[in-house]
């Protein structure tokens, strides 16, 4: 929130989003309270993620490495009909991609940035502008705004994954990929020790489906810790794709991080989060069905700033 090459920065995007959900935390035997979207509040979250994987195909090893940073903006909009309305937008992109040696590189803030495959789709997912309306009761996403100009956008970067990028950017995906900042939040005080569980299911049509079951647990003061079950199934459509996931038997090994929550101002200081996959993939390419033993390490962080961090790295 994630296995594919040419696929892999969307695929990555969503995993981070994926293992990185964010309970809320307040003060033992009080009612926990999210402030962070009250209208006119603006924040900044830098989401950065770092992924170890290894391929075995016949016998070869094909080892993959990526380094991901996303700065994300999120502005408190007027409330409407009860729910509450923010802004989501990306403000910058930094990739570094080695796939068995062949290095890609990419950081939005990098004025003489050469091109390269992924240039022309990051620039304009930083044009994406999404209004969220979350229904404050639940905190669940009840719609999304400016999704379908999301995807003729990125499709205009290549008109033959436009269908592809509908079928993985689909509304229901994006609002997958939101929750994560608030996903866990509970509706009822919480003693230290007490555990309350959340069960998230990103499906990525041609890519694959994703269910992660988390476990929160107060552990007093401003601390949560967090435990992650992750399970993929196998796609039932190709859309698009040069290869078809057939089956699959991949699950998460470990899944444990931990968040700080900030009261003062109802949102989470940071984060981290731990994840290791492993298991098997029966791929088809041009007809033919080969076995892929898959084993990824994932390390995701988050840290939430007042401050523009775009605009900071831009002055050093």
């Amino acid at each position: 929130m994630k296995l594919g090459r040419c696929l892999g920065g969307l695929i990555l995007l969503a995993g981070a989003a994926m293992l990185i959900s964010l309970p809320v935390l307040a003060q033992e035997e009080a009612k926990w309270e999210w402030k962070a979207f009250a209208k006119g509040n603006v924040f900044y979250q830098e989401l950065k993620t770092e992924t170890n994987q290894i391929m075995t195909v016949m016998g070869q090893k094909v080892t993959q490495t990526q380094e991901q940073t996303f700065y994300i903006e999120w502005t408190g909009l007027e409330p409407k009909d009860g729910n509450l309305v923010v802004q989501q937008k990306i403000k910058g992109v930094k990739m570094k991609i080695d796939i068995g040696g062949v290095n890609i590189a990419y950081d939005s803030m990098d004025d003489k940035q050469p091109n390269n495959p992924m240039t022309d789709f990051f620039k304009k997912l930083q044009e994406a502008d999404l209004k969220i309306t979350i229904d404050p009761k639940e905190m669940k996403v009840k719609s999304i705004q400016g999704h379908d100009e999301l995807i003729k956008k990125l499709g205009v970067t290549n008109p033959q994954m436009e269908p592809l990028l509908k079928s993985i950017l689909s509304e229901e995906a994006l609002k997958q990929m939101a929750e994560p900042t608030w996903g866990a939040f509970p509706t009822t005080a919480k003693k230290k020790g007490e555990d309350w569980k959340k069960t998230s299911i990103l499906d990525l049509g041609p890519i694959g489906k994703y269910e992660t079951t988390y476990k929160y647990t107060y552990e007093g003061g401003d601390k949560v810790k967090i435990e992650a079950d992750l399970t993929y199934k196998a796609p039932t459509e190709k859309a698009g794709l040069p290869f078809q996931i057939k089956s699959a038997s991949l699950k998460s090994k470990e899944g444990t991080g931990s968040a700080t929550f900030d009261k003062a101002k109802g949102r989470f200081e940071s984060s981290s989060m731990k994840m290791k996959l492993e298991g098997t993939l029966l791929i088809e390419v041009g007809g033919m069905e080969t076995s892929v033993e898959l084993t990824q390490d994932q390390t995701a962080t988050v840290k939430t700033l007042d401050q523009d961090p775009t605009k900071q790295s831009q002055k050093k």
